[in-house]
């Protein structure tokens, strides 16, 4: 594994933690990642329309911008995925923070 995929790795697995302590900036981060494909991370926007709902919702204005960007590009199916996702990860963190 070459140290850029690495790096890109650590960096996912440290957003992702930072997200599920509410960071804001972390879930917008993810949603950045996954709408651009930045590093070794593939562009999906099912996922990077989660992170950008999440981000939304944790008061980052430009993410509410984004998701409507990644939207656009997405069926009418995938966007309810997305949500879908977005509503199973707010109740996952809610047990967890319990």
């Amino acid at each position: 594994m070459g140290n850029s995929i690495k790096s890109a790795q650590f960096l996912m697995e440290s957003r992702l933690a930072d997200a599920a302590y509410g960071s804001g900036q972390a879930l917008f981060d993810l949603g950045m990642a996954y709408s651009s494909g930045s590093g070794d991370i593939e562009i999906d926007y099912i996922e990077a329309h989660k992170w950008f709902n999440l981000a939304a919702r944790a008061g980052i204005e430009e993410a509410q911008y984004m998701r409507g960007e990644v939207a656009e590009e997405m069926t009418a199916r995938e966007i309810v995925e997305a949500q879908r996702q977005a509503r199973a990860w707010i109740a996952a963190t809610t047990r967890a923070a319990a």
